[in-house]
């Protein structure tokens, strides 16, 4: 068979066609992908009410912190502790060079010794001279002479027994004992250190941690608020207030609950703060003074909003949320949480209200301004994904 030129023609208009309509029917295709609107899981926001807690930076202290300071001069002979040692009331911790108040005793003890001599010498002239004054062989100015040598004699005693006393407490001082039950500190001094009274740096501190003092700071707003619960009557709010608990600097939950116990009288004029004192029990002596962590007051709150942190975006520092309207199109919106949260959800305290509708999947990533969806049910969602994922299980 002969190809003529008009065959040729014929044949590549024929062509030409044939790629029209396939690409006509693709871009169709594609359009009408592009115009299928998809589904979205959306949550309605129902209002709560949940036990919220407020968070407060807080140090922590002993119940008493004791700085032990040495009460004589010396070298540091003994260290009887070490740091982190647990400690009883009256133990020794601290042996300071004895010797020269041992030699202050010794000496102090025959001053006693030589005055109570005196003394005795003293009476026996004043009891001859009074038996004389008796027969009229002397006269007053002799018995009184005689009576003035015995008070001087028995001032001198007093006066040795006093220097003894005071040389046996110094002698005592050299052994530095720990005042209260407690868990010893920082030791600055070892042996052979040269302390005294009038250092400024105490030789170590003992901390009395059967029980811990938390200490965290209000505003004036937040305790104008706690004074208008029971009438301005302190006594009244610390009473009602409910048990607080600890958050240890590893985020972890100290297991003992606390009680608030006191309130300063002033605001600090620089931070406009009271300072506020909660008490929690230390059996295990997990706490230590100087440790630092968060107060955690529980606040009873009505109808709030909590959404899933997964339903939102982040923008800039500020938080987004995408809202559904009637007719299922998505509007994005600022919302204000609260700082404290569960790493799960967030308690949002302004750009959402009760019964609206939000987006809860695809949120910063597929999900636009503007953009019309078909919404759906979390449980039908999930069921999608399931059937998904797990097709045997959906055919059953």
């Amino acid at each position: 068979m002969k190809i003529t030129k008009s065959m040729i023609i014929k044949f590549q208009r024929i062509t030409l066609i044939s790629l029209c309509l396939f690409l006509f029917a693709c871009g169709g295709k594609q359009q009408s992908m592009q115009n299928a609107v998809r589904e979205y899981a959306v949550l309605t926001l129902q209002p709560v009410d949940r036990v919220l807690e407020k968070s407060y930076p807080a140090s922590i202290r002993g119940r008493q912190d004791i700085e032990i300071r040495p009460q004589v001069a010396g070298f540091i002979t003994k260290l009887l502790v070490d740091e982190g040692s647990v400690v009883r009331k009256g133990q020794p911790m601290f042996i300071i060079d004895q010797v020269q108040y041992e030699a202050a005793v010794n000496v102090a003890e025959a001053n006693v010794k030589v005055a109570e001599t005196a003394v005795a010498n003293a009476r026996l002239t004043y009891n001859n001279k009074k038996e004389l004054h008796q027969k009229n062989i002397i006269g007053d100015y002799d018995l009184q002479l005689a009576e003035n040598a015995l008070a001087t004699q028995e001032a001198n005693l007093a006066q040795a027994k006093a220097q003894l006393v005071n040389a046996r407490k110094n002698l005592s001082y050299t052994t530095v004992t720990s005042p209260a039950d407690g868990v010893v500190g920082d030791i600055p001094f070892r042996e052979g250190s040269l302390v005294s009274a009038s250092m400024a740096t105490p030789l170590t501190t003992v901390s009395d941690v059967s029980e811990m003092y938390v200490y965290f700071s209000m505003n004036e707003k937040q305790i104008l608020e706690l004074a208008r619960q029971s009438d301005g009557k302190m006594a009244d709010i610390l009473s009602s207030q409910p048990e607080v608990s600890l958050k240890l600097a590893d985020g972890s939950i100290y297991p003992e609950k606390g009680k608030i116990e006191t309130v300063s009288g002033v605001i600090g004029l620089s931070t406009g703060a009271a300072s506020m004192r909660a008490t929690f029990p230390n059996p295990q002596r997990i706490l230590r003074s100087g440790s630092t962590g968060s107060i955690l007051v529980p606040v009873q709150s009505d109808s709030i909003i909590v959404i899933p942190q997964k339903a939102t975006t982040e923008i800039q520092d500020k938080k987004f949320a995408f809202v559904v309207n009637d007719s299922s199109v998505v509007n994005i919106r600022e919302i204000q949480i609260l700082p404290e949260n569960d790493g799960k959800t967030y308690i949002v305290t302004e750009g959402l209200k009760p019964f609206e509708r939000i987006v809860l999947e695809g949120v910063g990533i597929s999900v636009r301004d503007g953009m019309k969806i078909k919404p759906v049910t979390p449980e039908e969602a999930a069921a999608k994904v399931n059937a998904m994922t797990n097709p045997s299980a959906a055919a059953k």
